[in-house]
């Protein structure tokens, strides 16, 4: 019997799939990051599906806002063009499709060797009191390296924007 829940889910999940398809095969910039914001706002559905509302949050205001902001913004500083295909591209996609196949048939064992195990008892319920406890007090230096990595990266696209400009 499908349920509600199951119908959202089904919908979410082949939206994600969709996006992250459109992601790979897109051949401008562009385009490709607005099939990642996609991606991430389906995937802070599923989240709310499975009661991490904390988590959901985050997706949208961090990855689909701000991260994605400065994706479409390094991509427009830096002007990138429809992607050129040429004979090494074509030989990736020969090379990179068993590689997937491959890849998909290792992640399905390991899910399945790693859910094999699985009881019935449910998992502990964490609060968000105490996960932004633990990212804001336990990991607040990995949480605050992010931020400067991501500035590093803007200022790095800036640079490389002003030297295609003075030349």
């Amino acid at each position: 019997m499908m349920t509600p829940q199951i119908a959202v889910f089904l919908v979410l999940a082949a939206v994600t799939v969709a996006g992250a398809v459109s992601l790979i095969l897109q051949r401008h910039p562009i385009h490709s990051a607005l099939s990642l914001i996609v991606v991430m706002v389906a995937l802070a559905g599923l989240y709310l599906l499975q009661g991490a509302e904390f988590v959901a949050a985050v997706q949208i205001i961090v990855y689909a806002g701000a991260i994605m902001v400065l994706f479409v913004f390094v991509i427009m500083l830096l002007n990138a063009g429809e992607e050129e295909r040429t004979n090494v591209s074509r030989l990736a996609r020969y090379v990179g499709v068993p590689l997937g196949i491959v890849f998909l048939v290792e992640v399905a064992y390991w899910i399945g060797r790693a859910t094999a195990h699985l009881g019935s008892a449910p998992p502990e319920m964490v609060s968000t009191r105490d996960l932004s406890s633990l990212l804001f007090r336990e990991y607040v230096f990995p949480f605050e390296l992010t931020s400067f990595l991501i500035l590093i990266a803007l200022l790095g696209a800036l640079v490389l924007a002003r030297r295609e400009d003075s030349d």
